[in-house]
């Protein structure tokens, strides 16, 4: 499968507009418009329309290769240690059958839609979906027609097919995200709207690069190319009605509506019309940032499609749910972990003078004071030497931080660097101060300089991981860290948390921003 360097494509012909949403065919206009979109197109040489083609294949690859690796293990299985069931031409054609539908399932809930691949967990979520509901099927009939062989297949291949499924669409997902830091992978995209609105989206494309898209141009109301100006950098096209020659020009595979008075119902759909013929896809923003999927429902009415957006949730059954999924996880984790954590507590004490651990006040859910845990870092009497250091702080916002401290013992080092430091957090998972997900537990000064914003952190338990720190902890600014925990605090879910758990393993061993 070759992911290469992608030619740009010659451009397509102009696609014809009706008169409604139609342009003059001034031809200085035309040649301005083709020069800024030349321009456009210039930084963004690597978008590659037929990237979605070829990842689709790689993932009907992983899912047929996961799919037929969980059913032959578990006909083997079966028919080593069962009573022969799992034998037989019968047993074996009942496999292939479960196979084809069990992929069949995978399309049909649209798990390789290229919309979803590759962020989020909207793809992770479709894929348990699809195999619990065949395995689920298959459950039944197996009670109904009394056929173990067929309960047999259900305890074993469901667990192994589900883990392998997952685990191939990671590291698919890895190799894609891989792709897209190389400026691989990526879709050309038209923004339209207000100028403000375009800019924002502009901002936001540029702080996710992960997304996948690479903006060439944008429409607004009142634009005109001939000026050659631009949207945060991004050259300006033409006017609302220009988008349909703008996508032709640019070769852009989306067009994405923000807000705009100018964009209204009918125009609208007379945009979409005409944007059908070539497949460009019409996105439209509705401007709710950092508000995730499972908060926006849509509700049509009679034709008007209405978004509402849940209040964020921090009581009840599912928070019930992530409470005791901490509490277990945490004594499993404590218990594996028993002999490694007793090592790196007798290396502390034979390398430094002091005690064991170290321990300090930080706030929690609702403004509560707790005793947080680590292994001991630094030398006895480091937090002292905090005002002597303030003018080397390397930290964002309120943090203190530095790359070289010269507090961090020799160990110590090494226990930052892989976050080792951090396990004893477990026990105050265990007493109920903490969750295993949450925020970074904050320390009372930071507390209070929070404006409004910030405060939301503390609605739901601090995390001994989190989205802040999966995403390059002392790296990232205060600003973009205190929105990524805003935005765990509004839109958690316990999949999300098993996500953020599993990419916690991932940022360990690569010790990105850990000092």
């Amino acid at each position: 499968m070759h992911w290469g360097p992608v030619e740009r494509p010659s451009r397509p012909a102009p696609t014809p507009v009706s008169p409604t949403v139609g342009l003059s065919a001034d031809v200085d206009e035309q040649r301005s418009l083709e020069n800024q979109a030349r321009a456009a197109l210039g930084t963004a040489a690597a978008a590659d329309p037929a990237w979605p083609r070829r990842y689709g294949r790689l993932l009907l690859a992983a899912d047929t290769a996961s799919v037929l690796i969980a059913l032959a293990g578990t006909h083997l299985v079966l028919a080593l240690v069962g009573t022969g069931s799992g034998g037989g031409v019968a047993a074996g054609l009942g496999s292939a059958g479960l196979g084809a539908l069990w992929l069949a399932s995978l399309t049909i809930e649209k798990s390789r839609d290229r919309r979803i691949v590759g962020v989020g967990g909207a793809e992770y979520a479709r894929v348990w979906t699809a195999t619990a509901r065949l395995f689920g099927a298959v459950a039944v009939l197996a009670y109904v027609a009394r056929f173990d062989h067929a309960r047999g297949v259900v305890a074993l291949a469901f667990p192994a097919g589900l883990s392998l499924l997952l685990l191939a669409r990671y590291s698919a997902r890895q190799y894609l995200k891989a792709l897209r830091h190389r400026g691989r992978a990526l879709s050309r995209i038209v923004l339209t709207g207000s100028r403000a609105a375009v800019s924002e989206l502009v901002d936001e494309l540029a702080r996710n690069p992960l997304a996948g898209y690479v903006v060439v141009g944008a429409c607004i109301p009142g634009g005109d190319p001939a000026a050659r100006t631009s949207v945060s950098g991004v050259p300006v096209l033409g006017d609302l009605v220009d988008v349909p020659r703008g996508v032709s020009i640019t070769g852009a595979q989306a067009v994405a509506v923000a807000g705009s008075d100018q964009m209204t119902a009918s125009v609208l759909r007379a945009l979409g019309y005409q944007l059908e013929a070539s497949g460009t896809d019409l996105i439209v923003a509705p401007g709710l940032v950092d508000v995730a999927g499972p908060r926006v429902v849509m509700s049509p009415a009679e034709g008007l499609s209405l978004v509402h957006v849940d209040a964020p949730v921090f009581s009840g059954v599912r928070y019930a749910v992530k409470s005791v999924l901490d509490w277990t996880l945490a004594l499993i984790g404590v218990v594996l972990l028993a002999a490694p954590l007793a090592v790196i507590a007798v290396a502390v004490a034979l390398t430094s003078r002091g005690p064991v651990f170290f321990t300090q006040e930080r706030v929690g859910r609702d403004g509560r004071s707790f005793r947080m845990i680590k292994f001991r870092s630094m030398r006895v009497g480091a937090e002292a030497e905090v005002g002597a250091l303030a003018d080397r702080n390397e930290g964002a916002g309120p943090l203190f931080k530095m790359r070289d401290d010269p507090r961090v013992t020799p160990l110590g080092r090494v226990l930052r660097r892989f976050s080792l430091d951090e396990l004893p957090q477990l026990f105050n998972v265990l007493r109920g101060d903490m969750s295993l997900v949450g925020p970074r537990p904050p320390l009372p000064t930071e507390v209070a300089a929070y404006d409004g914003r910030a405060s939301r952190r503390m609605l739901v338990k601090p995390g001994l991981t989190g989205l802040w720190q999966v995403s390059g902890r002392s790296d990232l600014s205060w600003d973009e860290g205190l929105r990524k925990d805003v935005y765990y605090v509004e839109n958690w879910t316990v999949l999300g948390d098993l996500l953020i758990m599993a990419r916690t393993v991932r940022a360990m061993f690569a010790a990105e921003g850990a000092y």
